[in-house]
């Protein structure tokens, strides 16, 4: 009977710790989703705002004509050009290095103390300020190299920023990968590069490809590293076409060419003291908010996408 008691008793405790881990996890779950609530809720405010004060300069015009004294007539036309120039040169600085760079940590670096100073390095710089970057920049790029306040100096700088994290991105979509693909890919005969190419990479790209996408994301709305190498507020041109008419059909001018992004051409219409102006720099703030979204909405279903398409 006593043997029959102390079983009953440690299974009251039991049940009644269960109950309590049960009940913990239900609060913190509740906490968790008003947590959720309320910075999606912040967010949707916002953009709210944004919408309904620069509703009136939502137009065609808006997009293709030049900034002006004027602010009826004002536009985001060389902004936003600027902007997808700067992402082009900060894309192909970034993105091949960092996923080389990942691939080389992830698969062939030694596993010693070195390779875990530089594994720690990365990852302490993807959460530097972006402003140091920026401080980086103006040092090496603009006065360093003589590169001056370019189009290549400003994808440069944020080339720099989004690094660690394609690296870091690239690494960990590599570590998913079952170690049973590459024993089966060395079973066969392949060689090293064969593995990392031909199954590695192409099982990770999903991941690859939402820490790219999300990154260029976070890159298209930067403003201080782009502030502090001298970014230019007003602009009435557009940089040089990168496409030319002769041979060999490539025009690298437009590297050297001032510029200006949607985030300088908000922060310019904000200093203004015409509210007029105000509501130019709501309208861009809610197109930075929707490009920034369908990018991060792009990642995740590509991500589903090509997840969905992999066979173990």
């Amino acid at each position: 009977m006593t043997t029959q008691a102390s079983v009953l008793a440690n299974l009251a405790e039991v049940r009644a710790m269960i109950r309590k881990h049960k009940r913990n996890d239900f609060i913190f779950s509740i906490i968790g989703l008003l947590a959720l609530m309320l910075g999606l809720l912040t967010l949707f405010t916002l953009f709210i705002d944004l919408v309904a004060t620069g509703y009136p300069r939502f137009s065609l015009d808006f997009l293709t004509n030049y900034p002006s004294r004027k602010a009826a007539h004002a536009g985001l036309l060389s902004a936003w050009v600027g902007s997808l120039l700067v992402m082009l040169v900060t894309f192909i600085s970034a993105v091949p290095m960092g996923v080389a760079a990942g691939v080389y940590l992830e698969e062939y670096a030694p596993k010693n103390w070195f390779s875990d100073l530089i594994e720690i390095n990365v990852t302490n710089l993807a959460g530097v300020p972006s402003i140091v970057y920026g401080l980086l920049a103006l040092g090496l790029f603009v006065y360093g190299l003589g590169f001056g306040e370019s189009i290549l100096t400003a994808g440069l700088t944020l080339g720099l920023l989004i690094l660690p994290i394609v690296i870091v991105n690239t690494r960990e979509s590599i570590r998913g990968i079952p170690i049973a693909i590459r024993e089966a890919a060395y079973a066969v005969g392949a060689t090293k590069w064969q593995v990392v190419f031909h199954h590695v990479l192409h099982y990770a790209s999903g991941g690859i490809l939402t820490g790219v996408i999300i990154g260029m994301a976070r890159a298209i709305g930067e403003t201080a590293p782009i502030i502090t190498i001298g970014a230019l507020t007003f602009i009435a041109f557009l940089p040089p076409s990168p496409v030319s008419d002769v041979a060999p059909f490539i025009n690298v001018e437009w590297l050297s060419s001032g510029f200006t992004v949607l985030p300088i051409q908000m922060f310019n219409w904000l200093s203004r003291p015409d509210h007029a102006f105000h509501i130019n720099a709501a309208a861009t703030g809610a197109l930075i908010i929707v490009v920034t979204l369908l990018m991060n909405a792009t990642a995740i279903w590509l991500r589903y996408r090509i997840r969905k398409n992999i066979k173990w």
